[in-house]
């Protein structure tokens, strides 16, 4: 069982890095950037929540200690960046960053779980490791924040990271915590996507 577990979740960290730098390269392809910057967006948008959920739960920064994030960072960007822009659908920015929040949420979730982490600050972990890489590459960007559209994005992370930790409580076998907290997660930012949901703004006055 515990073996299912680590294999699931090292399945999602692997996905979640995959879509991020594709999601990164894009950007740096859509702003006109060189190979060298679309690797770069490509990096610090698929590790940036990590090594920040990392340092957090006191675990060593991952793609520090192994070589396959920063390797697959580079083949994922230099081939996203070979693609012309005009072959890539109008919204695939959106589908990959939706794809890598639901995976990371859980993922991070799974593995402050792992190091002792109270479930509460489990959770809050996930969402900072599903959150914090695309804010970081629309900063660096230049370009608004994903965070200030009115969308559902953070809300999709915590649906994610919120089912998988209840379930895990509940004592649910794995693979299914992870596989539903990934496909809820996933379900709430696509449909936020397809038909522009979002939670009641604040009102003003």
């Amino acid at each position: 069982m515990i073996v299912q577990i680590e294999t699931l979740l090292r399945v999602l960290d692997i996905a979640g890095i995959a879509v991020f730098a594709a999601s990164g390269a894009l950007v740096a392809a859509r702003g006109r950037r060189d190979f060298v910057g679309a690797c770069f967006f490509a990096l610090i948008t698929a590790t940036g929540g990590g090594t920040v959920r990392d340092l957090l739960i006191g675990a060593p920064v991952f793609w520090m200690h192994d070589p396959t994030p920063v390797v697959l960072c580079v083949v994922i960007a230099v081939a996203a960046w070979a693609i012309p822009l005009r072959w890539w659908p109008a919204r695939a920015l959106d589908w990959f960053d939706a794809l890598g929040l639901a995976a990371y949420a859980v993922y991070g979730a799974g593995k402050a779980l792992h190091y002792g982490i109270s479930p509460l600050a489990a959770m809050t972990a996930g969402i900072i490791t599903a959150c914090i890489g695309g804010v970081i590459r629309d900063i660096t960007a230049g370009v608004p924040s994903i965070l200030l559209r009115h969308e559902l994005y953070v809300t999709a992370a915590f649906a994610a990271a919120a089912t998988f930790i209840a379930l895990t409580a509940l004592g649910l076998p794995a693979p299914w915590p992870a596989l539903i907290g990934a496909v809820l997660g996933f379900a709430i930012r696509a449909a936020s996507i397809h038909w522009k949901i979002s939670l009641p703004p604040h009102r003003g006055h």
